[in-house]
This record gives structure tokens, C-alpha cells and sequence, in this order.
């Protein structure tokens, strides 16, 4: 049974989503804040329904938090926050989906299907890639550079993952989207620039190692060293 961890500081919208998850089958666990929110989260966590405006620690940051400490559990965000910054903001800490309130309860089942769907996909064939001094493990799931470990988001690893099983292919942003965000429907094209900034950043002096040729989109250069 998968267990949700909902952090939601409205009551009348914990009670809705507790119902009704739990009629679908899920084991469910909710906080009202944050703070909770970190404190209740375990290994059988399957994934976390986050609220944005919170108590104490914000959604942002919790989950920004989370991504610092590599814990790449699922994360989608219920918010009435929607304008384009506050959705570029979500994604950027790492969350996985974005469902704007008012909600319907069954678009939120949907998401949280379709999330625990992707998240459990199956391995790769290949078990690794190496461009240079950058190796990524398929199997663990994790980046380094010259053997330092490089802390991704669900999103950026999901991302970096995809350019470097098909080195030397462009990948335009809606090629982009429509693999990776094809539950989300408020992803923007600066959503996907964003991610790559970010992982460029992170994976400092090999930053080019993703490149960019105007009308064709990015591209993992296989001949990176």
C-alpha cells in the first residue's frame, strides 16, 4: 500500500483529501505544517502532497530542503499560487507536479497516479553513462564530477537522465515537456531552462557539458572530456 504524506495546514481541505485517498487505497499521513511535514516523512513515504503557504516553513523551502538532502521522494504541490513565477518557483525546488486550488479531488488522484507512475519506471538497459569526468548511474540513480556527488531534483536527474541516454540528439522544450511534464499542464518553456540552468550550475566547470543550438533545441555532447 503506498503511504501520501499530505502537509496542508487548512483542515477542511485535509479532511477532503484524507477521505478520499484513502478510498482509493492509499495509506495516508497528514501535518499541518512543514515542521510536521519533515518530522513524519519515512521510508514508506511514496510521495507528498505539499501545500506552498504554510505556517513556519513554506512549502518552497521544504521541499527545496529535501532536495538538498537528496531525498528525491515525489513532491506535488496544491497551491493557489499559480502565476508564472510562482509555478517556475515550484518546479525549481524540485516538485514534481503542480495542481492549482480550487482542485478537483479526481485530478489530484490522477496526478498522484500518474506521478507513482513515473517514479517507478523501470531501470534502463544500460547501467551508466560517462562524458568525461561526469558519470551518471542509472541503476542508483545519482551524478557525480571527478567522483564528488552532484545533488539533483527528481526533475533534473529525470531530465540530465534522458539527454544522456540519447547523447548527440536534440531535445527541443516541448519535446522536453511533453516527456517529462505530461500530467502538468501549467509547464512552461522557461520551466525547462530553468532545470537547465540549475543542473548546469551544479555541474560547475562542466556545465557545457549540455549545450544548446538555436532552433533544435539541447543536446548532451558525447565528446565532453
Amino acid at each position: 500500500m503506498k503511504k501520501v504524506l499530505i502537509v496542508e495546514d487548512e483542515a477542511d481541505i485535509r479532511e477532503i483529501l484524507i477521505f478520499n485517498l484513502e478510498a482509493a487505497g492509499y495509506k495516508v499521513c497528514a501535518v499541518a505544517s512543514a515542521e510536521k511535514g519533515l518530522q513524519a516523512l519515512d521510508a514508506d513515504t511514496s510521495i507528498i502532497l505539499l501545500d506552498v503557504m504554510l505556517p513556519g516553513i513554506s512549502g518552497y523551502k521544504m521541499a527545496d530542503q529535501l532536495r538538498r538532502d537528496q531525498n528525491r521522494t515525489p513532491i506535488i504541490f496544491l497551491t493557489a499560487r499559480t502565476a508564472e513565477n510562482d509555478v517556475l518557483t515550484g518546479f525549481a525546488s524540485g516538485c514534481d507536479d503542480y495542481v492549482p486550488k480550487p482542485f478537483s479531488i479526481h485530478e489530484v488522484l490522477a496526478r498522484v497516479k500518474a506521478v507513482l507512475a513515473r517514479s517507478q519506471a523501470e531501470p534502463v538497459s544500460r547501467n551508466c553513462a560517462d562524458f568525461g569526468p561526469v558519470h551518471i548511474d542509472f541503476e542508483m540513480g545519482s551524478v557525480s564530477v571527478d567522483g564528488n556527488p552532484v545533488t539533483l531534483s527528481r526533475k533534473e536527474y529525470d531530465l540530465l537522465k534522458l539527454l544522456a541516454e540519447h547523447p548527440d540528439t536534440y531535445f527541443s522544450r516541448s519535446d522536453l515537456i511533453a516527456s517529462l511534464w505530461r500530467e502538468a499542464p501549467y509547464v512552461l518553456d522557461r520551466t525547462v531552462d530553468v532545470h537547465i540552468a540549475r543542473i548546469r550550475r551544479k555541474l560547475g566547470e562542466h556545465h557545457d557539458l549540455i549545450r544548446n543550438k538555436s532552433g533544435f533545441g539541447y543536446y548532451i555532447d558525447s565528446r565532453h572530456e
